[in-house]
C-alpha cells in the first residue's frame, strides 16, 4: 500500500509540474492574449481599443493578478475541469476527446513497428559473427540518430510522392498510417535495438543457455525461448519512456502527413497562446507518460515473475 500511495503522489506531482511549467510559460509570452483571441475571431490582425478588450479580458480573467489566473486554473483542474479553450469557445476535454484517438492509433502502430523491427534485427544479426554484427549494431545507432522530421519527410517524397505506394496524406485509413508510423517507429527500433542487443549479447554466454544448447536445442529456438526473454526487461522500461515520446512526437507526424489527432490543434493552439488547450495536452502527454510507467512495472512481472518491483 504505501508503494501505490507513492506512485499516486508521483504521479499527481508530475501533472502538476507540468500544468504549472505551461501555464506560466504561455503567460510569460510577448502580447496581447485578449487582441490575439479577438483578431482570430474577425480574422484581421489589427490594434484593439480598451472597449474592445474588457469584455474579453473580463470573460477570461485576464484582468487579475497572474498568481490568481494559476490558482483559479489549478482549482480547476483538481475539480477535473481543463477548461474552455479561448480559440474554439469549447470544452478542452471535449475537443481533446474529439482528436486523440487518431493520435493513439498512431502511436500503438509505431510502437509495435519499432518492438518487430528491434526484435528482428537482434535475433537475426546478434552474435552471428563479426560482419553480420557490427551491420546490424551500425544499423541500430544510425536509425536512432534520425530526425523525425526529416525521416517523415523522406518517406513521404520517396514513397507517396514518386513511388505512389501510399497516399500523400495519411487520412484514417490503415495504409495511410503506414508513414506516420514507420516514422516515429524506426528511429525508436534503434533505440531498443541497442539496449536489446547488449543485453541479448550477454544472456547468450549464460550458463544455462550453454546448458538448453547440451539438451539439443536448436540455435533460434535458443534464442527465441531463454535468450530474449531475458534480454528485453532494459527496452521494456525504455518502452515506458518511448510512449510519452511517441505521442509527444506524433504531432510532428500528424504535420506532415495531414493526418487528424491532436497535433494540429496543439500547434495551432499554442500559437495563438490558448492557455487552456495546450495545458490541456501536455498533461494529457505527462499522464500518458506515468501511466506507462505503471504498465512497465506490470510488464516485468509478467515477463519474469521472479523479479520484484519496488521502484
Amino acid at each position: 500500500m504505501k508503494t501505490v500511495a507513492l506512485k499516486v503522489l508521483g504521479a499527481i506531482a508530475v501533472l502538476w509540474a507540468a500544468a504549472t511549467f505551461t501555464f506560466f510559460v504561455q503567460a510569460a509570452l510577448p502580447g496581447d492574449r485578449a487582441t490575439l483571441i479577438l483578431n482570430q475571431d474577425s480574422g484581421q490582425i489589427i490594434k484593439r481599443s480598451d472597449a474592445e478588450l474588457a469584455p474579453v479580458n473580463e470573460k477570461f480573467g485576464f484582468d487579475d493578478p497572474i498568481y490568481a489566473q494559476y490558482v483559479n486554473y489549478v482549482a480547476g483542474l483538481a475539480q477535473g475541469d481543463l477548461g474552455t479553450s479561448y480559440r474554439l469557445k469549447a470544452p478542452v476535454t471535449e475537443i481533446i476527446g474529439e482528436q486523440i484517438w487518431p493520435t493513439i492509433f498512431l502511436t500503438i502502430a509505431a510502437l509495435i513497428a519499432a518492438w518487430v523491427m528491434a526484435l528482428a534485427l537482434t535475433l537475426l544479426t546478434a552474435k552471428r559473427g563479426r560482419i553480420p554484427s557490427a551491420l546490424g549494431s551500425g544499423y541500430e545507432t544510425f536509425t536512432a540518430a534520425l530526425p523525425h522530421y526529416w525521416l517523415g519527410v523522406i518517406l513521404l517524397v520517396v514513397f507517396a510522392i514518386e513511388l505512389q505506394l501510399f497516399p500523400v496524406e495519411g487520412g484514417s485509413s490503415l495504409i495511410g498510417l503506414v508513414l506516420p508510423a514507420l516514422t516515429l517507429g524506426i528511429p525508436l527500433a534503434g533505440f531498443l535495438g541497442q539496449v536489446t542487443r547488449d543485453e541479448f549479447e550477454k544472456v547468450l554466454d549464460q550458463p544455462f543457455v550453454t546448458s538448453a544448447r547440451a539438451r539439443g536445442m536448436g540455435d533460434f529456438g535458443v534464442r527465441w525461448r531463454h535468450a530474449l526473454r531475458h534480454a528485453v526487461l532494459p527496452a521494456i522500461t525504455l518502452s515506458g519512456w518511448a510512449i510519452g515520446a511517441l505521442f509527444s512526437g506524433a504531432v510532428i507526424a500528424e504535420i506532415i502527413f495531414a493526418r487528424q489527432g491532436i497535433g494540429n490543434i496543439l500547434v495551432t493552439a499554442a500559437n495563438m497562446r490558448d492557455i487552456p488547450l495546450v495545458s490541456g495536452i501536455v498533461m494529457l502527454v505527462a499522464l500518458i507518460y506515468v501511466v506507462a510507467n505503471l504498465l512497465v512495472d506490470l510488464a516485468y512481472r509478467v515477463v519474469d515473475p521472479r523479479i520484484e518491483v519496488s521502484s
